[in-house]
């Protein structure tokens, strides 16, 4: 497994949000972005997780509740990745993927336009 600190790993999941193209930032509502080592056991695979109403689900009564969630895992991507390149590469399509489940587009969408 590649090795690398958490705060290391932290700092590549800023970057890759600093590279979100700024209008699409704004337009992110009540979300809050985590550093996870491992998600559940369950899904040991799982490189990132989107917890929350996508905007495009939200109505009237959307207000007054916690932030939406991302969660990138930092365990299962130095396991699949055998660079730091690999790993700033596969933040990126991750940090990507979550946000695009905030903007209420799905898996299938997603895998199609190569953010699978």
């Amino acid at each position: 497994m590649l090795e690398m600190t958490r705060e290391e790993f932290e700092e590549l999941v800023s970057l890759a949000l600093d590279r979100v193209p700024p209008e699409l930032m704004r337009l992110m509502d009540n979300v809050a972005v985590f550093v996870e080592d491992e998600p559940e056991p369950g899904d040991p695979d799982l490189l990132g997780l989107y917890e929350g109403t996508p905007l495009t689900d939200r109505g009237e009564w959307y207000a007054g509740v916690l932030p939406d969630r991302i969660t990138i895992y930092r365990g299962p991507t130095l396991r699949m990745c055998e660079s730091r390149e690999d790993v700033v590469a596969e933040i990126e399509i991750t940090v990507v993927h979550e946000i695009a489940h905030h903007f209420g587009i799905d898996d299938e969408r997603l895998h199609a336009l190569g953010y699978g």
